[in-house]
C-alpha cells in the first residue's frame, strides 16, 4: 500500500482532527487573501482617483528671478506674466515616453488687468483641461467659459468687483460675458477671472505664451519622478517640478495601509503556523501505537516522516483552495462598504500564492512532528499496547 493511500484513508478516519487542521488552515488562509485583495483593490482605486486632487507636476520658466502669485510661486518683484513658456513647446510634452501616464496637460497664463477701476487677476485657461484638473471648481448657478467672449468670476473677485452672473464687463477693451461665479474654495482661485486661453492672451498682448502648465499624472501607471525627468528633458527652457509635499503625503497613506496590511498578514501566518504545529504534534502523540505497528511490520523512520507530510500537505491543498474562495467571498462583502468604487478582481496568482501559502505553512508547521514520529522507538511505542 502507497503512503498517499495511507494518509488519504488516515485523514478519513479522523474526520474530526482533519477538519480542524483544515479550518485551522482554512481560517488564516482566508484572511491573508482578504487582507491582500482588499488592499490590492484599495490602493489601485487610490491610484487611480490621486488625479482627482489636481495637478502633481508644475512647469515653469527657467529663471534665477521670476516670482509669480499663482500656481504655488512665490510673489515678488518681477510682475505676473513677465516671464512665459511659448505655448508650441508643449506640443513636446505629446512626445515624452511616458505620455499615456498623463492626464491633464493644462496651460495658464496669468496676468494683472483692471477691471471697473480696479486691478484684478486674469486667468486663461483651456476651460475642459483646468476643469477636470480642478474638480473641486464648482460654477454656482452657470457653467464654464465656452469660448473667448465670456469668463467666470472667483467669489472674491465676483464681490469684489460687484459681478453677477449674465453681467457683461470690459477688459482691456474686450467685452466679456459672466457665465457663472466660482463657488469659494478658501485658495487663490477665489480672486480669478478665469476665461478662454486664447482671449486672455489678446487681452495681456502675450501671443502664443503661457505663464504655467499644471500636469496631473496618473500614479497607477508610472513613477511621477520618472515623468519629471522626461518632462525636462523634452522642455529644456523650463522648470519641470513634482509637488513632492502633495505626492508623498497622498502615497504615504497608500503605503501606509499596506504596511499595516502585511503586518497583518504576518502575525495571521504565525497564528496558524502554530495551529498546525499543534495539530500535528498530538496527531503524532495520539499515533504513537500506530505508529509502532508501522516500525515493526518494516517501515522505516524516512517512510513515517513523509507520511506525516504527506497528511499535512493534502489537508493544506484542500485549505488554500477553500481559504482562497473563502477570502473572496469577504472581499466581495467587505469592500463596498470601504471602497464603494473599487472593483474587485479575481487573481490567478493570488489563487496559487494562497495554495503554496497553505502548503508551505503546512510543511514547514509539520516538519517536526513529522521528524519527531520518525525517530520513535517502535520497542517503546508497542510497550503500551
Amino acid at each position: 500500500m502507497r503512503l498517499r493511500t495511507i494518509a488519504v484513508n488516515d485523514l478519513r478516519r479522523r474526520k474530526a482532527r482533519a477538519a480542524f487542521l483544515v479550518a485551522g488552515l482554512l481560517i488564516g488562509v482566508g484572511t491573508v487573501v482578504a487582507l491582500i485583495s482588499l488592499t490590492q483593490s484599495m490602493t489601485g482605486e487610490t491610484k487611480a482617483n490621486l488625479q482627482d486632487f489636481g495637478a502633481n507636476i508644475v512647469v515653469t520658466p527657467r529663471s534665477k528671478d521670476v516670482s509669480l502669485s499663482y500656481g504655488g510661486i512665490s510673489a515678488g518683484g518681477v510682475a505676473v506674466g513677465a516671464q512665459s513658456i511659448p505655448e508650441a513647446d508643449l506640443a513636446r510634452i505629446d512626445a515624452v515616453p511616458s505620455r499615456a501616464a498623463i492626464s491633464v496637460v493644462s496651460p495658464e497664463l496669468v496676468g494683472a488687468v483692471r477691471v471697473k477701476g480696479r486691478r484684478a487677476l486674469l486667468m486663461g485657461v483651456r476651460p475642459a483641461a483646468e476643469f477636470k484638473l480642478k474638480r473641486w471648481w464648482s460654477v454656482d448657478a452657470g457653467r464654464p467659459p465656452a469660448n473667448g467672449q465670456e469668463l467666470v468670476a472667483g467669489s472674491a473677485a465676483a464681490r469684489t468687483l460687484g459681478l453677477l452672473m449674465g453681467d457683461y464687463v470690459r477688459i482691456g477693451g474686450r467685452r466679456f460675458t459672466v457665465t457663472g461665479i466660482l463657488r469659494e474654495t478658501g485658495s487663490q482661485d477665489d480672486s480669478l477671472l478665469i476665461t478662454e486661453l486664447r482671449a486672455a492672451q489678446d487681452v495681456l498682448s502675450q501671443q502664443g505664451k503661457v505663464t504655467l502648465v499644471q500636469i496631473a499624472a496618473l500614479y497607477a501607471d508610472a513613477p511621477v519622478d520618472q515623468i519629471v525627468k522626461e518632462l525636462a528633458a523634452a522642455l529644456p527652457g523650463a522648470e519641470v517640478t513634482a509637488m513632492q509635499e502633495a505626492v508623498k503625503g497622498r502615497m504615504h497613506v497608500v503605503d501606509q495601509f499596506r504596511s499595516f496590511s502585511y503586518a497583518i498578514v504576518g502575525v495571521v501566518i504565525a497564528i496558524e503556523a502554530l495551529v498546525v504545529f499543534i495539530t500535528m504534534m498530538g496527531a503524532v502523540n495520539e499515533r504513537t501505537h500506530e505508529i509502532g505497528v508501522f516500525r515493526a511490520i518494516g517501515f522505516r523512520r524516512v517512510h513515517i516522516t513523509r507520511l506525516i507530510l504527506i497528511e499535512a500537505l493534502i489537508a493544506s491543498i484542500i485549505a488554500g483552495v477553500l481559504g482562497y474562495l473563502a477570502g473572496m467571498g469577504v472581499t466581495y462583502a467587505v469592500l463596498p462598504l470601504v471602497a464603494r468604487s473599487a472593483e474587485v478582481a479575481w487573481a490567478p496568482l493570488l489563487g496559487l500564492g494562497a495554495v503554496a501559502l497553505a502548503v508551505a505553512i503546512g510543511a514547514l508547521a509539520s516538519l517536526y512532528p513529522a521528524l519527531h514520529a520518525g525517530r520513535m522507538d517502535p520497542t517503546e511505542a508497542l510497550r503500551a499496547l
